[in-house]
């Protein structure tokens, strides 16, 4: 499976952490995470034209970072907020199903985006 989505939030704006009120010292996904996984959930409906039926088995997923602009970043700190969409969006039931990962960045787009491909995970024994 192949798709196109929004660039996500970093972790670093993806964790929201309130010092008051009855959620005090809780971490829940702040506004900018939350409008991250509605807009991957329309996304991914538009793109398969479905409903996602949840993968089950052990998965391999290749990403494309496309940045909006030519900040500095780290590779790192957007796969959080991408898994936790695509678990929202039924893509898979839990992205500990993913047992391989590749990452790299594409270049610069204005609005930014992400590709990802999503295979099965087969693991290579090598032959001794």
């Amino acid at each position: 499976m192949k798709l196109t989505l929004p660039f996500p939030p970093s972790v670093n704006t993806y964790w929201r952490a309130p010092n008051k009120g009855p959620l005090a010292g809780r971490h829940l996904i702040s506004a900018k995470g939350r409008q991250y996984q509605s807009a991957t959930c329309a996304a991914v409906m538009e793109q398969l034209r479905r409903i996602p039926k949840p993968e089950k088995t052990c998965l391999a997923v290749e990403i494309t970072l496309y940045p909006p602009d030519a900040r500095r970043r780290d590779l790192d700190n957007y796969n959080k907020a991408l898994f936790d969409a695509l678990t929202h969006a039924g893509v898979w039931l839990d992205d500990s199903q993913v047992k391989r990962m590749l990452v790299e960045w594409g270049p610069v787009l204005k609005s930014g985006k992400v590709e990802i491909a999503i295979s099965a995970y087969v693991r290579e024994v090598p032959e001794v």
